[in-house]
């Protein structure tokens, strides 16, 4: 017994190491690292301020920009496209793909659509965009909300197929209504997918926004660098990149923490 007891003991635990974490002071280091690394690199005129303004530079840059009061017009326009094509996006997205998760005719008919419209990049349509609703708000909120919707419609239905049957069969076993199952089972196991698609979404409706202000539009991020562009300002350029950094990095918290209230029952 005593030995059995000694043997137990020296035993090495074998589990672990798949389960997730992070180490938040990693990404502040390696951050820190880069930002040094560029603003000496700046400092010492390795390399030209025309091509790679100096973080401080941009700093600056951006500073004066909010002060003008320039900057918060650009992102508001931005912003206010971003919310409401992506919300446009997201919801028919929704609709469609857990339709098509849970009924067949709806399955046998957004499979194909999915996959032939899917591949095509949404802002090649925005000059046929233009032609059918102007040149203003119209045409680059469907470019976005196009672009926010597929992506939507394939997490949404893959979330909902991917519900183990298990779990559905043993609803019904209990006499649950349908409609009850899919709120109480389908729904919340399909949420985990649902969810990684709005990390997708967000990023893609932040890309097409700036691709059509870049294309048509006063205001906007995607107006505030191509005119920067043009000028060659390389760091009020940078400092429009930063913000779409920082808006990126808004959204990413915001959907983390859209994601611990979701399925905190996990």
């Amino acid at each position: 017994m005593a030995e059995t007891a000694r043997t137990a003991r020296t035993l090495r635990f074998r589990g672990g190491g798949f389960a997730p974490g992070r180490r938040r002071w990693a990404a502040l280091l390696f951050f820190a690292l880069v930002l040094g690394l560029w603003q000496l690199s700046g400092s010492l005129r390795w390399v030209s301020p025309l091509f790679l303004p100096s973080p401080l530079a941009i700093l600056a840059a951006l500073q004066a920009e909010a002060a003008s009061g320039a900057l918060w017009i650009h992102l508001g326009a931005s912003l206010q496209r971003i919310v409401l094509g992506w919300a446009l996006g997201t919801l028919a997205g929704l609709a469609l793909g857990v339709s098509m998760g849970l009924f067949t005719l709806a399955r046998s008919v957004g499979l194909p659509l999915v996959s032939a419209f899917f591949p095509i990049p949404k802002i090649a349509l925005l000059p046929l965009f233009i032609l059918w609703f102007g040149i203003g708000e119209a045409s680059k909120l469907v470019t976005i909300g196009l672009g926010v919707f597929f992506p939507t419609v394939v997490a949404a239905y893959a979330g909902v197929d991917g519900v183990p049957r298990n779990l559905v069969r043993m609803a019904q076993s209990f006499g649950l209504p349908y409609w009850s199952i899919v709120w109480k089972v389908v729904l919340p196991g399909a949420m985990a997918s649902i969810v990684a698609g709005f990390r997708i979404t967000v990023s893609v409706a932040l890309i097409l926004v700036v691709a059509a202000e870049m294309i048509g539009a006063q205001y906007g991020l995607g107006a505030f660098i191509i005119g920067a562009g043009h000028l060659m300002m390389t760091d009020r350029l940078l400092a429009g990149v930063v913000c779409l950094s920082i808006l990126g990095l808004l959204a990413g918290s915001a959907i983390s923490l859209l994601e611990r209230r979701l399925l905190r029952w996990r």
